[in-house]
Formats: structure tokens, sequence, C-alpha cells
């Protein structure tokens, strides 16, 4: 049974995650509970005015902190991917809920269409901020036996060789590599060129040290020892 606080609008005392489409919907039913949601989120002692201090404000129809004291008003989602949206919290959330409880990964026109989005770009640049905002710092490095290659975004350029670009997109990747087979986790990273200092140092900030790295012989990795495939 979801018990509700009735100062924030959110369940509380256990899992702090709707698990379920029916919960998702008795959560966020409402944009103030969305707002109220994210506040907790943000602030879980109590908000503290950046001003003055003080920790009594209400709650405005758009989502702002008005501040009881000095009236000083803050976003909510100042700060977060939400900033400067013009679409609800709740249509957000929806994305949010969406992406996590795919097990397939999600694509741009995908979201495009469940959320009922007019435009590919705003599914898209939604896509690539909540991908980004997944990444947990501090995670833990790439280990064992490792796989780096390079591709260019966007297939090869006209009367270019060799690895030379001009305009595609540069994209190293790094995934750990399982016996007899199958992979594990991996890292992406968009690079600027093929050269040793990219690519070798995108190696050196994501594998752990005494892992064995194969590449396929690439002058670029020649900055530490690797095995060719």
């Amino acid at each position: 049974m979801l018990v509700m606080d009735e100062q924030r609008s959110h369940p509380v005392g256990g899992i702090d995650y709707p698990q379920t489409l029916q919960e998702f919907d008795e959560w966020f039913a409402t944009e103030d509970n969305c707002a109220r949601y994210l506040m907790r989120l943000r602030w879980p002692q109590a908000f503290h005015c950046p001003s003055c201090g003080s920790q009594e404000s209400w709650l405005t129809s758009r989502s702002l902190l008005h501040c009881k004291q000095c009236h000083r008003q803050t976003s909510v989602t100042a700060g977060t991917v939400f900033e400067g949206t013009r679409k609800p919290l709740r249509v957000w959330f929806q994305a949010m809920w969406y992406i996590t409880n795919q097990k397939v990964g999600v694509s741009a026109l995908g979201l495009k269409r469940v959320l009922g989005l007019g435009s590919y770009q705003t599914a898209w640049t939604w896509l690539h901020k909540l991908r980004r905002a997944m990444v947990r710092p501090g995670r833990d490095m790439l280990k064992g036996h490792i796989e780096v290659d390079e591709t260019y975004i966007g297939g090869e350029e006209e009367g270019l060789r060799g690895r030379k670009t001009e305009t595609k997109s540069i994209v190293v990747i790094a995934i750990e590599v399982h016996s007899p087979k199958g992979f594990g986790r991996l890292r992406l990273r968009q690079v600027p060129d093929v050269t040793g200092p990219s690519l070798v140092g995108f190696v050196k900030e994501v594998v752990t040290v005494g892992s064995i790295v194969s590449t396929d012989g690439w002058t670029g990795y020649n900055g530490f020892v690797c095995t060719r495939i």
C-alpha cells in the first residue's frame, strides 16, 4: 500500500521510484506532484533560499520556489536537464520512465512516437540529455580483456584517405570481452582525431592498469603495450 506524504505528494517509507506504470500515474498525476518530487531530490533536508538562507517558501504554479522572507524566486528545474524546457515536467518524467524500463535500448524515433512529440529533433535532444545524465560519476573502470576500436559516425568522406576526417565524428569504443564469448561493460567517447594523445588518453581513463587491451594495430595506440587482433 502506498503512503502519501501530504507535504511532499509522493510515496514515502520505502522504494523511492515507481515500480509499475500504475504507480507512475499515481505518483506523477500532476505537474505539482512532479515539481515536489524534484524538490525533494534536490533539497532532501530542506530548501534554503540562496539569497537569505530562509527555509520558508512556497511553490508557485510556475514551479518556482518563492522565498517568504526576501521574495526571491528560485526555479525548481534550474541547473537540471529540465532547465529552460517548455514541455511539462510530467512529459519529461514519462520519457525517463520509458527509457529506463526498456531492455533493448531506445531510439529517438521510438521516444517521439511514445510521447507524441511533434519533432524528431526534440526527441533526439531529450534522449541524449537523459543518456548523459544517466552516466554515473566515478563509475568503475573496465578491466580484464578489453577490445578498443574507433569508428566514424556518418561514413567515409569522399576525397580523404586513411583515417582522416573533416566533417564526420570520430568515436572510440572500449568493451570488456568475456570468455568463451560475450561482452560486458563498454565506454564510448567522441575524440577530435585518431592520434596517440586522443586514443591512448581515452584508454588510460577508462581501463584499469594491468588489463589486456586488444586493438587493430593502428599506430595511434602505440603509447602502450597492446595485443593486435
